[in-house]
């Protein structure tokens, strides 16, 4: 019987980064009497945002930051959440600001976005961020992605001249994770839903990040034995279970390592909003 996977655990590794954080955050408090402060914004009522936004603020307090949550009601106008960010841009406390996706539908979310100030952009979705990183230098990258690559950084000693395959293409996470995979030196395809003979195109990759939203899309055959696979993706099922983008059941029997869903890429993303606030705090105030 072929040997199976070896299953890349998110949650150990966004503890351990947690871990790592908050001694940080305890050495400033220490040094300088001063902690990341993170602001997050929630307009509305929306179920699933308000259960990211707690978990956020619980994490943040645990390893020792400011946390700070922004609840406004869901009529709240365009005008209104700008001028909230307005605030938030000339706080001096505030190093991270994060507002929950999505807003409601008569709030504009790209003039939300470009109204925070990049340097506090720890949601990395800022047009000057994405330029930065599509450049190479150095700025706040996607919470995502940056989880995703510390997950495949464990899984792989070195990702040099490795064929990746991102299949996405979308701003939050398709995107961004090719550009960071092109900075460490991988050949990169980004797939998506016109791409002609998609099984033969993840066949031949050696790292396949799938973030497409499409319940176990990616299926076992398409894989190339061996491969390391970050599976994005989170879906719910009828029966309220969550599954990833990859059928984990036939992927598990190919794959050299995997991530699982849940407890991979998503334990990693609010560890990686954490390690940004703490990237925004340093480069803020030096």
């Amino acid at each position: 019987m072929a040997q199976q996977a070896r299953i890349i655990d998110g949650k150990a590794v966004a503890a351990e980064l947690r871990a790592g954080i908050a001694r940080e955050v305890a050495a400033l408090k220490a040094a300088r009497g001063i902690v990341p402060g993170l602001h997050v914004v929630l307009v509305g009522e929306d179920p699933a945002s308000k259960v990211y936004v707690a978990s956020k603020e619980k994490l943040a307090v645990e390893v020792g930051m400011n946390s700070v949550a922004h609840r406004l009601p869901a009529e709240t106008t365009e005008a209104e959440l700008l001028a909230k960010l307005a605030e938030l841009n000339a706080d001096d406390s505030v190093d991270g600001i994060l507002v929950q996706l999505p807003l409601p539908k008569h709030i504009d979310t790209g003039r939300i976005i470009d109204a925070i100030d990049p340097a506090k952009d720890v949601d990395g979705l800022h047009p000057i961020n994405a330029g930065l990183l599509a450049g190479g230098k150095n700025g706040l990258v996607p919470c995502t992605p940056l989880g995703s690559m510390l997950l495949l950084k464990q899984a792989l000693p070195s990702l040099s001249g490795l064929d990746a395959v991102v299949i996405g293409r979308s701003e939050l996470v398709g995107r961004p994770v090719a550009q960071l995979l092109l900075q460490a030196d991988c050949t990169v395809t980004i797939a998506h839903s016109r791409t002609r003979d998609l099984p033969a195109v993840v066949k031949r990759a050696d790292i396949v990040i799938a973030a497409v939203g499409r319940p176990r899309m990616v299926k076992g055959d398409w894989i190339k034995p061996g491969a390391t696979v970050i599976d994005v993706g989170i879906n719910r099922l009828p029966d309220g279970k969550l599954t990833g983008d990859v059928d984990f059941a036939e992927a598990v029997q190919v794959a050299g390592a995997i991530t699982p869903v849940p407890g991979g890429v998503g334990p990693m993303t609010i560890a990686c909003l954490l390690k940004n606030t703490l990237t925004a705090f340093h480069a803020r105030r030096g």
